[in-house]
């Protein structure tokens, strides 16, 4: 098991400096730059600042000084926001990010598992059809849609929940994005759970089983549950890298303090220090991620460990 995580993990060293690099040059090689304001600098001090961040230099040079940087653990500076430094934004924000992403997360995999294994035991019930049309409408609405929809409703006509702001981080301020960032999760995983299941339910060893007089219940713990689980394990990893990253609109629509706030702000000012750490951040998480996937998904068909 450890050779094989050792060998997925040297497998996203060249994914991550490749993308790295695509990053770094698609930014610099746009037009515009962070010092670009609708008041245009005095030359001398567009010199300044180019040099004080070595703007004035060779890309190539730039680049290879930044990926010094990064090497080090130095994600650089801030063009825009100079009281701090890319990592200490990151730091700042990561704490509100993960706690929505994370409860997000759960909340997609426990609901989205269920769903799928009741649609799988009940299939084609008046229960399976009405819960899955409730999930294609979560699978095909966009979280920008249903976001301030879910305002409309729930803040503002019944008043049941706040329509904003981060509220101390207690529950009634996470529900409605927690909610809205789980929602096409729940509906993807359900649906994996459910083919998955219904596979799994129609094979040999699950008849040959209940024929042998085992309970229904005995049957899915021992036989079903852990192969139908291998599919929808296998999605988890992107699916915690996606909570993550689309957690940057939801922050926005919700005005919560994550990094998405610094991510916005730092696309539109084109700050290139922020806007590649946070890359680099996210690069790096779902990488981390995934690797867990891989490793679980190797406890459970120990077949894929020798590919």
């Amino acid at each position: 098991m450890l050779s094989y995580a050792l060998r997925r993990l040297l497998s996203t060293v060249p994914v991550l400096w490749i993308a790295l690099t695509a990053c770094f040059f698609v930014l610099r090689l746009a037009p515009g730059g962070p010092f670009d304001g609708e008041r245009p600098l005095p030359p001398a001090v567009r010199a300044n600042l180019a040099a004080h961040y070595h703007l004035d230099e060779p890309l190539v040079m730039q680049y290879f000084r930044y990926l010094g940087g990064v090497l080090r653990g130095d994600l650089g500076p801030s063009f825009v926001n100079q009281d701090f430094s890319v990592a200490e934004q990151l730091a700042i924000g990561l704490p509100y990010t993960l706690v929505v992403g994370g409860l997000a997360f759960v909340l997609a995999a426990v609901v989205g598992v269920a769903a799928g294994a009741f649609g799988a035991l009940y299939r084609n019930h008046v229960g399976d059809h009405v819960l899955g049309a409730l999930i294609l409408l979560g699978l095909v609405l966009p979280n920008f849609l249903v976001a301030p929809i879910l305002q409309l409703v729930f803040g503002l006509k019944l008043d049941w929940l706040p329509v904003g702001g981060w509220g101390g981080g207690t529950i009634s301020h996470l529900v409605l994005p927690v909610t809205v960032l789980a929602l096409p999760h729940v509906a993807r995983i359900s649906r994996l759970m459910r083919g998955a299941m219904i596979d799994i339910l129609s094979s040999d060893f699950v008849r040959t089983a209940r024929a042998k007089g085992i309970g229904r219940g005995a049957i899915l713990r021992r036989h079903v549950l852990k192969p139908a689980l291998t599919p929808v394990v296998s999605y988890l990893g992107p699916a915690a890298g996606f909570l993550l990253t689309g957690s940057l609109v939801v922050e926005t629509i919700f005005g919560l303090p994550g990094i998405g706030r610094y991510f916005i702000n730092a696309a539109l000012n084109r700050d290139y220090g922020m806007v590649l750490g946070t890359v680099i951040f996210y690069m790096l998480l779902i990488v981390a991620l995934n690797l867990i996937v891989d490793i679980v998904y190797a406890w459970l068909d120990p077949r894929v460990r020798g590919r």
